[in-house]
């Protein structure tokens, strides 16, 4: 199947959060793409490809899994967004709510590195475009 506006890659992607340290607004977990390739470096919420047959909670939990060493219980969809890089992709990505068994995580090769951040402290332009709206909408609704 050729990839297209009407026919995206569909992509489950884990709204993980933790209370801040602080006491202030809540961190969201955030992985970075390993070097190379058109999207390399930019990070990104956890996840993967969501595979034909496949619900998107369970894509995102064997995506958690596979990427960061840790199981993951999907929760509920909060969002699904569509977006079309430069480049030709399309993605639908279905932003799922999420909880983690372990803070300590084993990143596989496809995760450069791992942080937690603020909404309000992610810089939008070292983020997948795909992932920009749903971090602006986070920010207006705390």
């Amino acid at each position: 199947m050729t990839l297209s506006p009407t026919h995206p890659l569909r992509v489950a992607a884990a709204v993980i959060r933790r209370r801040a340290g602080d006491g202030g607004a809540d961190e969201l977990l955030l992985t970075q793409r390993p070097p190379g390739g058109v999207l390399g470096l930019q990070w990104e919420f956890p996840g993967g490809k969501i595979e034909p047959g496949e619900s998107a909670e369970r894509a995102l939990e064997r995506e958690i899994e596979e990427e960061l060493g840790v199981r993951a219980n999907a929760k509920r969809v909060v969002d699904t967004a569509r977006h079309t890089y430069d480049h030709g992709v399309s993605v639908e990505i279905v932003f799922i709510e999420c909880e983690i068994e372990a803070a300590e995580f084993r990143p596989s090769a496809a995760v450069h590195r791992v942080r937690w951040a603020k909404a309000r402290d992610i810089d939008l332009d070292e983020l997948l475009e795909a992932d920009r709206a749903f971090v602006r909408r986070l920010r207006e609704t705390g």
